[in-house]
């Protein structure tokens, strides 16, 4: 059992809710950085010390640091919408004043940094390891600071010798996911969803429950220390299965396909309108939906596998019937805003 204790962000969202449960199992003494306006009801039948702080007001988030081991930072501002500068304050700068703190107390042990997949060029891959350099570029604002975040870390590595370790995961989906699930749930029950092009291209689909797994082995493994991993589920599938097998749940018809070069073609017109028009919310169609649901995102994990022995124990079709299940058929969706939680654009 440990006694360390770990100071979580991102705790009331959708991986943090999965990981804060067990981690108090495993004798860790848990901090959790909430808002004021963090709905905190999952946390409250728990042994967890509740910070408040906001990751868009650095200001507020030294306390929170104060006598803790580790770092679990899986918050983020989410999204694939928005100016980039929107997503820099809670991804970068937040981030950076978060290390110099820790840095300045001297006596964290761990930052297990939650990153993305996307942070990889937005391209076909096929077997893409961690050797292949972060786009700062970035398809948008999420993805683009994501990889700002991860320089900023390694930077921080080699220059003051501090000890990361920084996971990318995939698509996240499973139990509570407020985000991604219940989108594809209501369009399908209203028979709006359209596949973009054949559908057979592989998604890299990501269990929270596998996700949390690695998490331990980034805290508890020696060989973890200073590294990147990637991180999704043993068996990758196709957006057909994945949507599809989400159709048959419902008992809905499986969705017709819409036109992959129509939509390349459309896709740039339709962002270049929104921003004109000040939308805040995303259009019809993004170049991350396009990422989403054309692209190959098949990542090795072979590193995860090799180094920590991580294991993903988790088939999609176990996973999303427990999401499902959760969302549509033993608990109802929760419409309740999160805490800063992790992509689900990756």
């Amino acid at each position: 059992m440990s006694q360390e204790k770990i100071l979580v962000t991102g705790a009331t969202g959708h991986v943090g809710s999965h990981f804060v449960p067990l981690a108090v199992k495993a004798g860790y003494t848990v901090r959790a950085l909430v808002r004021n306006t963090s709905n905190t009801g999952l946390l409250e039948h728990l042994p967890v010390e509740l910070a408040e702080g906001d990751l868009a007001k650095p200001e507020t988030l030294a306390p929170a640091l104060e006598d803790i081991d580790m770092v679990i930072h899986s918050g983020a501002h989410v999204g694939d919408w928005g100016p980039a500068d929107t997503y820099r304050q809670a991804n970068v700068l937040s981030l950076e004043h978060m290390l110099t703190t820790a840095e300045r107390m001297g006596q964290l042990k761990r930052w297990i940094q939650i990153s993305s997949l996307g942070v990889y060029p937005a391209r076909h891959h096929y077997g893409t390891d961690e050797t292949i350099t972060p786009n700062l570029a970035g398809l948008d604002g999420y993805t683009q600071t994501k990889a700002e975040a991860e320089v900023l870390l390694k930077r921080h590595r080699d220059e003051f010798n501090f000890p990361i370790v920084i996971l990318r995961p995939g698509f996240i989906y499973g139990a509570g996911d407020r985000h991604a699930l219940p989108r594809i749930v209501a369009k399908l029950q209203a028979g709006k969803m359209k596949f973009i092009g054949r559908g057979d291209q592989l998604l890299n689909n990501t269990y929270v429950g596998n996700l949390v797994d690695a998490i331990f082995l980034a805290m508890e493994h020696p060989a973890a220390l200073g590294e990147t991993f990637n991180i999704r589920d043993e068996r990758l599938v196709t957006r057909l299965e994945f949507i599809n097998t989400i159709a048959d749940y419902l008992g809905k018809p499986h969705p017709g396909h819409f036109p992959e070069a129509l939509a390349r073609l459309l896709v740039r017109p339709i962002e270049r309108v929104a921003k004109m028009r000040g939308a805040t919310s995303p259009p019809l169609l993004t170049s991350g939906q396009i990422k989403f649901m054309t692209l190959n995102l098949d990542y090795s994990i072979d590193k995860a596998k090799r180094l920590l022995d991580y294991q993903p124990r988790v088939d999609f079709q176990e996973g999303i019937r427990q999401a499902l299940d959760h969302l549509v058929g033993d608990a109802p969706p929760s419409t309740t805003s999160s805490d800063h939680t992790e992509s689900v654009s990756a």
